[in-house]
């Protein structure tokens, strides 16, 4: 592989052209590690922030004789908003990280980050400038969705290519759990704004400007990331200078269309299932404990976040086992936990009233760790699934596009519920999840033991 690019003056070895001593080596392995789980951990706050941050202010952007369905129907459009912005930003820096190299397009992706999340901190309210303020909203937030789904498909694959191959497994889980750390960091931040700063209407405290402080907190995270990167932050192997001209391809191409096509439908169904029970794990589960144990919205807070810290353990967990057993065995077990454990634990508590608070944790510990398990081994998994040349475009575009299914997962609830009860719908996409999981897994090959340099 060609290597024309000089060692930087901030000490970062570039170059391929000469091996690094092993002190080198390890240092490089670990600086881009810890760039793969401070990239991620930016992505999953940024995109927990609206869901919980942004819900008590809701007022400020919406008119004030706006009815509550509606106004939950334009929050849930701004969340969506992000998902779409996903597999675009997958899309473009995707090719651009197989093109022009991973560390390239991550701290391109990371100055959008900053941007557009510093900007979402002072978009105006509805009395100022009307139905533009969640106009606007929405636009930041696709235009955040498209940056976010461009950080994790260009860090996500040099942080594996960094990885030896024995510790993929557990690197994986160390970078994915960051995902419940975020979550429980953004409810415990908001739970701390919501009882210095009284929220309700549109001129309250936390609706006027409480809820910008998380905001800029995630521009500042997304500030010191991409100085991280700038500074100490080595592009991999895999993405030295991109793909050479010998072995360029058209990764688009090769997906829908090439070699890479039935890699690309089997990643597709397995991540929908990943994403289904994800949904209803995060969206609908934490409304249903609570119903269930008669929870205020601050014990229902405290549950989240330690519902979140129990899963974050299991992450690291999984990642090893899946590197001892397999991935392929290892989600396969996955799917058929989540269709059979998580599918009676949802079912549980959507049926049962008068919980205690020990035991509405409990059940929700065990839903959140079953139900987002699979994202474990999950940044191994799918970047061993897709060669050199176009790994960062193939993990970016099944990762993302698999969203959009489940991203309507309301739609189907509604039409479960016509066939297994109001109840069971909710454990019904959780079993139609696992079942996914578990054919996807099926139909892939074992990965573990891939050359990441092919």
């Amino acid at each position: 592989m060609s290597a024309q690019l000089a060692d930087r003056p901030d000490g970062v070895n570039t170059s391929t052209a000469e091996p690094r001593d092993s002190a080198g080596t390890a240092r490089d392995r670990r600086r881009a590690l810890t760039g793969g789980i401070t990239g991620y951990f930016v992505d999953q706050f940024d995109i927990y922030v609206p869901v919980i941050a942004l819900a008590p202010a809701m007022a400020y952007f919406v008119p004030e004789d706006l009815d509550a369905g509606t106004a939950t129907i334009i929050g849930a459009f701004i969340f969506t908003a992000t998902l779409i912005g996903r597999p675009i930003g997958a899309v473009i820096f995707g090719l651009l990280a197989d093109r022009t190299g991973r560390r390239r397009a991550t701290i391109i992706a990371m100055i959008g980050i900053a941007i557009t999340t510093l900007a979402i901190a002072f978009v105006p309210g509805h009395s100022d400038i009307g139905l533009g303020a969640v106009a606007l909203l929405l636009l930041l937030r696709l235009l955040d969705g498209v940056f976010l789904g461009g950080e994790y498909t260009a860090a996500i694959p040099l942080a594996m290519e960094w990885s030896p191959k024995q510790r993929r497994g557990l690197a994986s889980g160390l970078i994915t759990m960051s995902a419940p750390v975020a979550l429980a960091l953004i409810s415990l931040m908001t739970l701390g704004l919501l009882q210095i700063f009284p929220a309700g209407s549109a001129d309250s405290a936390y609706a006027v400007w409480g809820w910008r402080i998380p905001f800029v907190v995630g521009a500042l995270l997304a500030a010191i990331t991409l100085y991280y990167f700038i500074k100490y932050v080595p592009e991999s192997e895999g993405g030295q200078e991109g793909t050479p001209p010998e072995k360029k391809v058209s990764p688009l191409k090769e997906l829908f269309l090439g070699s890479q096509r039935g890699a690309l439908l089997q990643v597709f169904v397995f991540m929908t299932g990943v994403w289904l029970v994800l949904n209803v794990t995060v969206s609908v589960v934490p409304g249903l404990t609570s119903a269930a144990g008669g929870l205020t919205a601050s014990q229902l807070t405290v549950a989240l976040a330690i519902a979140s810290i129990v899963s974050a353990i299991s992450y690291p967990l999984i990642g090893i086992a899946s590197q001892r057993y397999g991935r392929r065995p290892v989600y396969l077990f996955v799917g058929v936990l989540v269709a059979v454990v998580d599918g009676v634990t949802v079912a549980v508590l959507a049926r049962s009233t008068g919980l205690g608070y020990g035991a509405a944790i409990a059940l929700l510990s065990v839903a959140f760790t079953v139900g987002i398990l699979a994202f474990g081994p999950i940044a191994a998994y799918m970047t061993e699934r897709f060669p050199a040349a176009l790994r960062a475009t193939g993990y970016g575009v099944g990762y993302s596009l698999a969203l959009l299914i489940p991203a309507f997962y309301a739609y189907y609830r509604i039409g479960l519920e016509h066939i297994v009860g109001v109840a069971l719908a909710p454990a019904a996409l959780v079993v139609i999840g696992g079942v996914l999981i578990t054919v996807g897994a099926w139909f892939g090959p074992e990965t573990r033991d891939v050359d990441m340099t092919k």
